[in-house]
């Protein structure tokens, strides 16, 4: 058994869980998120607490056991609290603005960037250059954050680009440095 997939997972009150034999559904204050379960994983609920098991070992069950356990953990954890990441754009006129549905980044191209948002994300940004995203499900918002970051990744010369909030980027020295 996985040291992950047997840590059990407390419910808060304001989340409802309802489980089949074949997908769960997390319902909070923040949405709903739903997701498929295999056969061999097995769900059970008592008293606010949430215990994911097997019904079969083997070494491809095993894997997926911490695997499910996380991905529900992370989903009752999104409709209660929502997830949020910071990106920050570093460079000469980098900006972004939120217009309508769609955010747009200018990031030294001739043409500004427009990326229409998902639904299920909430994005602000703040002084031209944080970008502040919020989401219940973990994975739209990391999907969506990459997307935005991959337009400007950050470089080691002058440690221009998009970054995401905290993150050191490693400068080398130019041609000049020896």
């Amino acid at each position: 058994m996985s040291r992950i997939g047997k840590l059990p997972i407390t419910i808060p009150e304001n989340v409802d869980i309802n489980c089949n034999e074949s997908e769960i559904i997390v319902k909070g204050k923040f949405g709903t998120l739903q997701t498929k379960i295999p056969d061999v994983i097995n769900i059970t609920q008592t008293d606010g607490i949430l215990s994911v098991g097997l019904k079969e070992e083997s070494r491809n069950v095993r894997s997926l056991h911490g695997l499910y356990r996380t991905l529900i953990n992370n989903m009752v954890i999104g409709v209660s609290k929502q997830f949020d990441l910071t990106l920050v754009l570093k460079g000469v006129g980098y900006r972004a603005a939120v217009q309508g549905n769609e955010i747009v980044l200018n990031l030294g191209y001739s043409h500004p960037v427009k990326m229409e948002i998902p639904k299920d994300i909430s994005v602000e940004v703040v002084q031209n250059t944080t970008i502040n995203l919020k989401s219940c499900d973990k994975e739209l918002l990391g999907l969506f954050a990459s997307n935005i970051r991959s337009w400007r990744k950050p470089e080691p010369y002058k440690g221009k680009g998009i970054l995401y909030k905290n993150e050191q980027i490693i400068r080398k020295a130019g041609k000049s440095g020896k």
